[in-house]
């Protein structure tokens, strides 16, 4: 049900239909007379819509353009018994509205005729519209089967109730029309409920958002099944047959109508545009059509976005208010529909508020007015109530007319502030409120800073919201850790949370943490001035406003130096816990980067960055329990290793002077990256090896503590500039995702390396020995000689990594401390990337010494510490220069030519 729903246009100018007659008059083959009036149609309208016609005309156009056709092509048939049959359009056709590729539903309804009987001229009349390329959705039913469909199922009903007569008996579709929609096929409640439960079952497919990366513009929350949903619940309860009628009823005003159509002809404009442009029926906004849509509607890349961003932009602002209104329509049909015999239970919350139903309401009509800190005393008492439901629409209806009384004044207002501190030490319903005050448009009011992002996407596969949904769902994350049932998951984040001092900090670090987004320059920076003056505001003390602002500005560096240094090294260790400075600050970062990390994409969280994140964070708070003037001794460390790795070896039997004398061809850097239960594996597999021939390859699910739910893969072989190259090119045939690479050099030629890895969708291997084996069986083939470099397979990138293509950048440092070179590669992530790095490798002449693999979405950033042929940093500036230049060459060859 649109603006003019169930109307067609006649659009002349597209098709002529005396002039179609007429060309179909002097000629035997219709077919192509038919195809060439469609595709002429098609075109004019195409370039109409290019030269800014009305939507209006053009949906609604195409509709009597089909129904011309339709027509004329039903009468070249012989149909028997024509009195008894009718040609019906049902479903969005029935309403009169065809986008471009749309499908063409059509209803051969029968007055109790037996369809076999005219079976071939159904078949060769629905041939030949598929012969002239429509795209037909078709039905043959009487009258008694579509009132037997319909009871069964709502979508057919829906299709059903949603028809008109093109050509045939008119008096069979009025027949069905009053048998689908009487009571005995749906009473007025079951038909509403019924929707309601479709549209809930139809948003939870989309995660129940409008901030999906690639939204779809008909059934996503706020889409144009939102608004159609309004249309048939009011066409079955009111007989609404516009949207204008629910003006007339009460339940919309004219402004609100108003902001209603517009966005739905914004989104059918969208939809027009998107099917021109994918040429064929898509309702997807993905990626490359994102890109393609905002170069079409003449966005143009500036400072405070890119052009895609600023198109999806505004489309989630129309989501959103679509979703809003679709909210409050529904709950206002809720109340006449499924409670109109009702008597309303009514109880007094204070003088301004009252709960009717279970839904908390304004005491009278200028409450707001009257009192402007009601609009946010509401979301605290929804708070503390948490029997209430939510909000009845006519308050809601309120809350809108009156977001403007929101100024500086009211932002400054005791009242008010000391009311939106209440709302975030409340006990129950924070994140809920909150997401609340963003639907009705309060938040962005009330932290007109966290207006700016509202809307506001960032067009990478890293952040699957936008920023206000994600800063949203950061709080709703922290939330979630306080409760028991997320202890198994999230056991150390539910520990801390439960004993913060102020749990109201940490949300207010989880809403700024990224509020300066979009602003240009560094957003932590931006976003710690932005919290401190919030601070100010609402009078926060100077040490609670101190570790706020080091929050918002330090958010990123726990997960980024989890991922990007190695954590077991105490002077890594050492140097974060300075950073850090006590543990009350540790917590408070800990809690937050695991919300943010499951906040910003549900696939980054696994077992690896549970496990990393866990040991940097009981590492650093060993440490500052130790105290900052006591790091730790690498001597002991190490001493305390071997101890403990030997008791399990002497458990083994195995001869203490063999593992003294193995231990000291082994350097220190060995004994502080493993632990004690790998020490022991290690040392008694190499000396049970004996003299047999290298290398040797042992597979098992990890016991380090960095990568549970990962297999390691260990190597023992002949250290050769060729074994990191060729082990990466073999784990990349197995289909493996290498995480972690630890390569340690014996004093006698050989070399430890051990490969922690999943599978390459990210999740943990089998726990069958028998693949296990295969691994190892594959990996002892290809490693026998590494000289003889495994075939680097080829396999196709993904659709979207290839769109989201980065150029590759490369830096190179050397680290004193190890006297190795540290490689930095950024680029994006494609199937085999190791393996050609690995071949650069070979090509160079260069040995790596460690790896640390991460990758963020679709970004990769691995560091690799390398050393020439001879185990020397590379320090030639002209090696150097090469070396970077072959590589984002290569790379960025790989994946622009990947098929």
């Amino acid at each position: 049900m649109g603006a003019t729903s169930q109307s067609v246009f006649a659009v002349p100018e597209y098709l002529d239909p005396l002039a179609l007659e007429e060309a179909l008059a002097n000629t035997k083959n219709a077919l192509p007379v038919y195809r060439q009036a469609l595709d002429k149609a098609k075109t004019l309208m195409d370039e109409a819509f290019c030269n800014q016609a009305d939507i209006r005309k053009l949906i609604y156009g195409r509709a009597w353009i089909i129904d011309q056709i339709l027509c004329s092509i039903w009468k070249r048939f012989d149909w028997p018994h024509k009195d008894k049959l009718a040609l019906v359009a049902v479903g969005g056709y029935g309403r009169g509205e065809l986008h471009p590729y749309s499908d063409v539903d059509i209803l051969i309804l029968t007055d109790g005729i037996n369809p076999e009987t005219f079976s071939d001229t159904i078949s060769a009349f629905l041939t030949f519209l598929w012969d002239i390329k429509l795209d037909i959705g078709s039905s043959v039913r009487s009258i008694d089967e579509c009132y037997e469909a319909s009871r069964n199922d709502i979508t057919i009903a829906t299709n059903l109730i949603e028809s008109r007569t093109l050509t045939g008996n008119p008096d069979l579709q009025i027949n069905m029309y009053q048998r689908v929609t009487s009571e005995e096929a749906w009473s007025d409640k079951e038909f509403f409920k019924a929707k309601l439960e479709e549209q809930n079952q139809r948003h939870e497919k989309t995660n129940d958002t409008a901030y999906n990366l690639e939204p779809n513009l008909k059934n996503s929350p706020g889409g144009l099944r939102d608004i159609q949903t309004i249309g048939w619940v009011a066409k079955r309860h009111f007989g609404a047959t516009y949207l204008h009628d629910l003006v007339h009823h009460g339940f919309l005003t004219d402004s609100e109508l108003d902001t209603l159509n517009k966005g739905e002809l914004y989104l059918w404009t969208l939809r027009y545009a998107l099917h021109m442009i994918s040429k064929r029926r898509e309702d997807r906004l993905l990626f490359d059509h994102q890109r393609s849509l905002a170069k079409f509607f003449d966005y143009k890349d500036q400072d405070s976005g890119l052009a895609v961003e600023q198109f999806m932009s505004k489309y989630y602002r129309v989501a959103k208010a679509m979703s809003g209104f679709n909210d409050m329509l529904l709950q206002y049909f809720d109340e006449v529909i499924l409670r109109r015999s009702d008597k309303p239970r009514i109880e007094p919350l204070n003088n301004r508020f009252k709960i009717h139903d279970d839904y908390i309401e304004v005491a009278y009509d200028r409450v707001f007015e009257h009192h402007p800190f009601a609009l946010m005393e509401l979301f605290v008492l929804l708070a503390q109530n948490p029997q209430i439901k939510g909000v009845r629409a006519s308050t809601i209806r309120l809350i809108r007319e009156h977001r403007h009384l929101i100024d500086d004044e009211f932002r400054n207002d005791l009242r008010n502030t000391s009311l939106f501190m209440e709302l975030l030490r409340s006990r129950e319903g924070v994140s809920t409120q909150l997401r609340r005050m963003n639907r009705y448009g309060i938040l962005g009011r009330y932290l007109p800073e966290f207006g700016q992002v509202v809307g506001q996407m960032q067009h990478d596969l890293f952040h699957i919201y936008t920023v206000d949904a994600h800063t949203l769902k950061v709080i709703q994350m922290m939330r979630q850790f306080r409760h028991e049932s997320m202890q198994e998951h999230f056991p150390l984040a539910h520990r801390i949370i439960n004993q913060l001092p102020k749990i109201e900090l940490l949300y207010i670090a989880g809403l700024y943490h990224d509020i300066a987004k979009g602003r240009g320059g560094d957003h932590s920076e931006l976003g710690a001035d932005d919290v401190i003056q919030f601070c100010k505001r609402h009078h926060i003390g100077k040490w609670d406003t101190h570790l706020l602002a080091w929050l918002v500005k330090n958010h990123l560096k726990m997960s980024m130096t989890a991922q990007r240094r190695d954590i077991s090294d105490p002077d890594v260790i050492n140097q974060f816990a300075h950073e850090v400075r006590d543990i009350i600050h540790l917590n408070y970062l800990y809690v937050l980067t695991v919300a943010d990390i499951n906040a910003t994409n549900h696939s980054l969280w696994n077992s690896w960055r549970a496990t990393l994140l866990r040991q940097l964070y009981t590492e650093t708070k060993r440490a500052l329990r130790r105290g900052l003037e006591n790091p730790i001794n690498k001597e002991d460390r190490i001493e305390q290793l071997q101890q403990e790795a030997m008791i399990m070896l002497n458990q083994m039997q195995m001869d203490v002077a063999a593992v003294h004398t193995f231990w000291e061809m082994l350097g220190d850097e060995y004994f502080l990256r493993e632990d004690a239960t790998n020490i022991a594996w290690h040392t008694q597999a190499i000396l049970g090896h004996g003299d047999r021939p290298l290398p040797l390859i042992l597979v098992q699910k990890t016991s380090y503590r960095l990568y549970e739910g990962a297999t390691e893969i260990f190597i023992y072989a002949d250290d050769l500039p060729q074994l990191f190259p060729a082990t990466v090119a073999a784990l990349d045939q197995l289909h493996l995702n290498v995480l972690d690479a630890r390569i340690i050099p014996t004093d006698n030629g050989r070399t430890l390396n051990t490969y922690t890895v999943l599978s390459e969708d990210n999740k943990p291997l089998p726990d069958n020995p028998e693949y296990l084996s295969r691994i190892q069986t594959a990996l002892t083939e290809e490693l026998d000689d590494p000289d003889d470099f495994p075939e680097i397979i080829q396999r196709r990138v993904p659709r979207v990594l290839k769109l989201f293509a980065i150029p590759t950048s490369v830096n190179l440092s050397n680290d004193p401390s190890t006297h190795q070179t540290v490689l930095e590669v950024f680029t994006s992530d494609r199937p085999g990337l190791l393996a050609r790095l690995g071949r650069i490798f070979v090509d160079f002449n260069i040995s790596v010494r460690k790896a640390k693999i991460s990758n963020v979405g679709e970004r990769v950033e691995d560091f690799f510490f390398i050393t020439d042929a001879t185990g020397h940093p590379i320090s030639d500036p002209d090696l150097c220069a090469r070396l970077q230049q072959t590589i984002c060459e290569k790379l960025d060859e790989h994946i622009q030519h990947s098929n």
